[in-house]
């Protein structure tokens, strides 16, 4: 998998994503623009992290992601980023299509890669007057090298890397933007379409959930993981043990003898190609004698699909096209009629 395999699949299942309603079948709802002026008025701001506490002087015109998918949140808020860093897609500017709405005819930022490590120099030369590394991995000597280029909000301290709910990431770029107030309004609104989905959906409250891929076996998502938390937000219970297994990471391998977590209520695959890769797990012996696949409540999304892409990127943008798509399928599988086949995601 990408990106150096298991950041890769953070990164597209730690493989492992606005808005073309039409292509998507969706509403993103991005936040109306704050005026210039009333950002600039928010300034300075202090922002705590894993490192510190950054200091942003003045309303940052240059924006530089060197995190995975805060993207989102700035053109949620109304902001193009300078530049953003590709995870996985290729998509043109690192915007996916949930996302394009919000980016209007604006040029696309341009992007930086992370697969060999950051690309410092090129961050240097896009001269950037603050640079995001949010939903990241910084070490602290990334972040020192980062910092000594422009003010740098990094990972919230007490997180795991690459683990920051989606909410507090979203804050914090709203806060380094001057646009604090809107950004809490856009928490809100995302919020209330997934308790509207919660509870139109009461067969998902105290079900178990999970999510998994075929990293170097099975690899499974954990309870600080963006996938996790997604479980739990609809109602899901993550299986006992998971938190054990995952420990201070957004994920672990399972152990042969741990192959038991995954009999879940609904369980979610991401792979990379759906025929091969869905093949291959329901004919591995231990996995083919639990319920969760003799009675169908295993999903599987390609990790590059829109659904797929969508169900490792959650952010404020991707999470109304992912209630959308992807719920009718995890209603199909806790429906408790093992007779009820599970469609795949449009």
């Amino acid at each position: 998998m990408r990106l150096s395999s298991i950041r890769r699949t953070a990164m597209a299942a730690a493989t492992g994503l606005l808005l073309l309603p039409a292509a998507c079948g969706g509403e993103s709802e991005p936040a109306p623009p704050s005026s210039s002026a009333g950002a600039s008025s928010a300034f300075p701001v202090s922002i705590e992290h894993k490192f510190g506490t950054t200091t942003i002087a003045a309303e940052p015109k240059r924006i530089v992601v060197v995190g995975l998918v805060e993207q989102d949140a700035l053109l949620a808020l109304g902001v193009v980023p300078t530049a953003t860093t590709e995870w996985f897609g290729e998509k043109p500017g690192a915007v996916w299509p949930w996302a394009e709405a919000a980016l209007g005819s604006a040029p696309r930022p341009e992007v930086l890669t992370n697969t060999d490590g950051l690309q410092f120099e090129k961050v240097a030369a896009l001269r950037p007057d603050l640079i995001l590394g949010i939903y990241s991995g910084l070490t602290s000597e990334d972040y020192a090298k980062l910092a000594k280029i422009a003010p740098t909000v990094a990972q919230p301290e007490g997180t795991v890397d690459y683990g920051v709910a989606w909410q507090d990431s979203t804050r914090m770029v709203g806060t380094a933007i001057g646009r604090k107030e809107q950004a809490e309004r856009l928490v809100a609104t995302v919020e209330g379409k997934i308790a509207e989905v919660r509870a139109a959906n009461p067969a998902f409250s105290g079900a178990t959930g999970l999510m998994a891929t075929t990293y170097e076996g099975y690899y499974v998502y954990g309870p600080q993981d963006s996938r996790g938390r997604f479980l739990t937000e609809l109602g899901f219970r993550l299986p006992d043990g998971l938190a054990e297994v995952t420990g201070k990471e957004f994920g672990a391998n399972l152990s042969r003898e741990r192959t038991d977590l995954l009999d879940t209520d609904m369980l979610i695959w991401l792979i990379d190609d759906y025929d091969t890769d869905r093949a291959k797990v329901q004919a591995d012996p231990l996995y083919s004698k639990l319920k969760v696949k003799t009675e169908g409540r295993d999903i599987y999304l390609e990790n590059e699909e829109l659904v797929g892409a969508a169900t490792s990127f959650i952010t404020p943008l991707s999470l109304p096209f992912l209630l959308e798509k992807l719920v009718p399928q995890m209603a199909q599988a806790v429906d408790g009629d093992p007779a009820t086949a599970v469609q795949r995601a449009a």
